[in-house]
Order: structure tokens, then sequence, then C-alpha cells
């Protein structure tokens, strides 16, 4: 059995294109669709596993990365934009006409990753965004009814494809969160 990670990754990742400074993300509504400008290369792109992001027909993963929130802006039809969840950190912008999630915003500007948003770049037409790097909530599949006994093979098809597996975020991402809470919590260490 062929294992799909993301039809945009499937095939292989492509490097992303030197001095590319973004593009126009669409939703999938074939008349008065959503557009949204993001106006610079995206960041941490990567596959994701968790069941909160929004994922493509037949996609295991979701495709993500993040972009400075001064540098999303939306175009076109923001009268269908909803929140899809009020209560989770980031606060997911979805078309109501067909369902694709446009941007994520974290309000809370406590929380490390404030000031960034997270998109969808295969929402793009243009070629050039940064690959995905890694994949992250890789064991939250489960959680989407994949079969535990598949987990080796999809692992394996995802080394396949370059992409480091992790259960949560990648190393960096994760020294960014405990960063910002132990300066919230005032015991980041710091050596003599």
């Amino acid at each position: 059995m062929a294992i799909h990670i993301h039809p945009a990754i499937d095939a292989g990742v492509q490097p992303a294109t030197p001095g590319f400074s973004g593009g126009t993300l669409t939703c999938r509504c074939a008349t008065d669709p959503v557009t949204v400008r993001i106006g610079a290369q995206v960041a941490h792109n990567h596959a994701c596993g968790c069941t909160k992001c929004w994922k493509p027909e037949g996609a295991l993963f979701s495709q993500v990365a993040v972009v400075a929130r001064d540098k999303v802006e939306v175009l076109t039809n923001g009268q269908k934009l909803k929140i899809v969840d009020p209560t989770t950190t980031i606060q997911r912008y979805a078309c109501t006409g067909c369902g694709v999630h446009m941007y994520g915003r974290i309000e809370n500007d406590k929380h490390a990753f404030h000031g960034l948003d997270f998109v969808h770049t295969e929402l793009s037409r243009e070629p050039g965004w940064a690959p995905p790097t890694f994949a992250a909530f890789v064991s939250s599949v489960i959680e989407s009814g994949v079969d535990p006994a598949q987990m080796d093979a999809i692992r394996a098809r995802l080394s396949d494809l370059g992409l480091p597996t992790y259960d949560c975020l990648s190393p960096p991402l994760m020294d960014a969160l405990a960063t910002q809470a132990a300066k919230l919590a005032g015991t980041l260490y710091h050596p003599a």
C-alpha cells in the first residue's frame, strides 16, 4: 500500500527559490474565492499530523509554515472567513464556503509564536516557497483514524522524503517554546 503523506510532498520536496518574496493563497471555492497575500518567504515549513490543521482530501498530514503576521493580508472575500475553534491556541481562519484554512493566528501575546501566522503554501500557484523540512506531531495521525500498525511505514516514508519525524515540533521550535515559558516563569538560567 502506498503511503500518501500530502499531495505537495508525495512527489518529493522541492527547494525554495532564492529571493522568493511571497505570493497569494486561494481557497478552493469555484466562485468568489478567499485570497490572502503572503508578503514574504515562509519559515519552519513542515508536515503536521495534528488533528487541528487543515488537510487536503486524502492527505495524512497538513503542510504548514509560519510567516510574520504583518505579512498576511486578506485581499478578497474576507467576509467568508470564520475562526474554526475559538478555544484553541491557534485561531484558524477557514473559508465558510469550502472549509479551507487560510491562515492561523495566535492572539496570546505571551506565546512564543505570537506575531507569526500559520499558512498552507500549497494554496498558492507561485512556485518557490520554502519546502517542508521536518514532520511534526507524527503520532497524532493515529487520533485521526490511522491504524497504529501503519506508523513504521509512515515514518519510513517521511524519512524517504527527507523529513525527520517528531512527535512534537522540531528541536529549535520546542526550544523557543521552552525559552518563552522559562522567561515568563523567571527561571531562565544565565550562566555567569
